[in-house]
């Protein structure tokens, strides 16, 4: 027997396999109307409609010059476009791990549902994570454990009553906050149902709501929740005509009794140093009413804040934003980036004697919004070295016990906020974990309008499926569950409150054999060392503190001197000889 008798059948060449479909779509067109017109019967009428539908598709498919593989496979190529549309679907319940996080996992989803419902959060048979993976951490507990009357943990913002507070500028109404609380999410972003149903939550559950930088709209006042007002770039209501920051319209806002502490956003951790804009046609009235913007009109938020221009007046318009909302706690919120920037606000803070009430670190890992996926991913500091920056900058410079911090990024559970306050954080704030409990499942649609859920939508069809009770419930469940869990954890530590929790009590898993805690591994500085010598300190004080100014955000390094002064002084006399 040949080899050539051997070799597999191949269809010829000239059969266009790729036009099948097409091809039997003709045919089937082609036979089903013969089949109609002599039998008769709507069966084949139908048959006939849908094989000439087919028919159709494939000559446009054929016809049009947009897709190559519509041309190519005409009618089947739809398949590929179809199965690209649900892959994010098919991958979240078909095939990814309970512990893969994209961005969370389904197991921290499973978990924020069932604190939201009131379910039982128990796990039988032990963890399903990798105790000897590198990173893996867990807290210490201790031999003699608390026991605490309540898991309702608070702190206090702008100082304690009673107690005389440093600076210039002083808050008069402080506020005693729950140390776990809505992060800033606009009206706008999300829905009018979904921000009722989080200021109910927010009211019932005894804690803070962040209005986002869309301002206070109606919806935020329907249930009398506190509200942290977010005055950012756009200035949105208080703001001219022009874009510019209007005192009298911020005052009318910032002395409603509802309103807590006011938040001076200077960048967020989804897209730090980029602007935004809320295009004309969805500037709907209501929008429009809240931000105190045209209806129909683009909607901008610059980049950049028109109020001030140096970290000295950034100060001035701080101590003017506290003076004007009747003395209640004011601050900023940003993801750090260039650390001179952060050191320039910090000697501003020493030169002026003007200080923040608090500060929120957001992680470039957060963001409840769409950006470009460039800044999602390559652009800002991530929470923890954020923090950390902030933390010790403060206590290098002596001001850590006059400023309050705050932490935003990829919070979800009692262990995640335990291990923000080991790191410095006083308080933590969540978005996308709020968002959850509200019923988001994670579809990703947030910037399409199309969110299945009613969450992040203006359409009012699909908010209507978001029954603003039941959610709002669920959203008080979620906090309360988890700051009970939280007491749980302070408790096995053998502490009284969850601002106890230090870099100490954290261990981190470094390889197969070797652990660390948390305070042998980040950065620590001394109290008012940065206010003397650097020799001792860490890289990023040594190289940028020296050239921050509070007059300036840009970055004045000190002069360089010549590496080899002497081999430079030979060359020169050997010259002149």
């Amino acid at each position: 027997m040949s080899n050539k008798s051997l070799a597999p059948r191949r269809i010829p060449a000239w059969v266009p396999i790729r036009y099948t479909a097409f091809c039997l779509s003709l045919l089937g067109t082609g036979l089903s109307f013969a089949a109609a017109q002599l039998w008769g019967g709507g069966w084949w009428w139908t048959a006939y409609g849908v094989f000439l539908a087919l028919s159709v598709v494939g000559v446009w498919d054929m016809m049009q010059k947009h897709h190559a593989i519509l041309r190519n496979y005409p009618i089947i190529g739809h398949m590929r476009f179809m199965l690209e549309f649900i892959r994010p679907e098919i991958r979240q319940y078909f095939i990814e791990s309970d512990q893969e996080a994209l961005p969370f996992s389904r197991a921290q989803r499973s978990l924020v549902y069932q604190r939201a419902k009131g379910e039982s959060d128990s796990r039988p048979l032990g963890t399903l994570l990798n105790v000897s993976a590198q990173g893996y951490e867990w807290v210490n507990h201790s031999m003699q454990p608390t026991k605490l009357a309540s898991h309702d943990f608070r702190i206090w913002i702008g100082g304690e009553p009673g107690q005389p507070r440093e600076g210039e500028s002083l808050c008069t109404q402080p506020y005693h906050a729950s140390i776990f609380n809505i992060s800033a999410m606009s009206f706008g972003a999300l829905s009018a149902n979904a921000i009722q149903a989080l200021n109910k939550g927010a009211k019932a559950g005894g804690f803070a709501h962040d209005t986002g930088e869309g301002s206070i709209s109606q919806h935020h006042r329907v249930y009398g929740g506190d509200l942290i007002w977010e005055v950012a770039s756009g200035y949105f209501g208080c703001r001219n005509d022009d874009g510019t920051f209007n005192v009298d319209k911020y005052t009318a806002n910032a002395i409603d009794p509802q309103v807590k502490m006011i938040e001076l956003k200077l960048s967020q951790g989804a897209k730090p140093g980029h602007g935004g804009m809320l295009l004309g046609p969805k500037v709907t009235p209501e929008i429009a009413a809240a931000r105190g913007v045209p209806v129909g009109v683009d909607c901008i938020s610059p980049a950049t804040h028109s109020a001030f221009k140096t970290p000295v007046e950034m100060m001035q318009f701080i101590a003017l934003l506290r003076e004007k909302s009747g003395g209640k706690p004011t601050g900023f919120k940003f993801c750090v980036g260039h650390p001179w920037e952060w050191f320039a606000i910090v000697k501003a803070m020493l030169e002026t004697n003007i200080t923040p009430d608090f500060i929120v670190v957001d992680g470039a890992e957060g963001g409840t919004g769409a950006a470009p996926v460039e800044f999602v991913d390559h652009v800002g500091v991530p929470l923890q070295e954020g923090l950390l920056l902030v933390h010790n900058t403060l206590i290098g410079a002596g001001l850590r016990h006059r400023i309050q911090i705050g932490a935003a990024g990829k919070v979800i559970t009692a262990f995640d906020i335990a291990r923000m306050m080991a790191l410095g954080a006083d308080w933590c704030n969540a978005g996308r974990g709020f968002m959850m409990a509200l019923g988001c499942i994670q579809a990703q649609t947030c910037h399409t309008g199309h969110c299945p859920t009613g969450v992040a939508t203006q359409d009012a069809g699909r908010q209507k499926a978001l029954v603003v009770p039941d959610k709002g419930t669920r959203v008080a469940s979620f906090h309360k569950s988890t700051l009970h869990a939280l007491q749980e954890l302070v408790q096995a530590a053998g502490l009284e409150h969850p601002r106890d929790i230090t870099a100490h009590h954290i261990v981190r898993r470094i390889s197969d054999t070797e652990v660390r805690q948390l305070s042998n591994l980040v950065m620590r500085v001394e109290p008012g060392a940065l206010l003397g010598d650097l020799d001792k300190q860490h890289n990023v004080f040594k190289q940028y503190w020296p050239g921050a100014s509070a007059r300036t955000f840009q970055f004045s390094p000190p002069p360089l001197k010549p590496s080899v002064p002497e081999v430079t002084v030979r060359v020169e006399e050997a010259t002149t000889s």
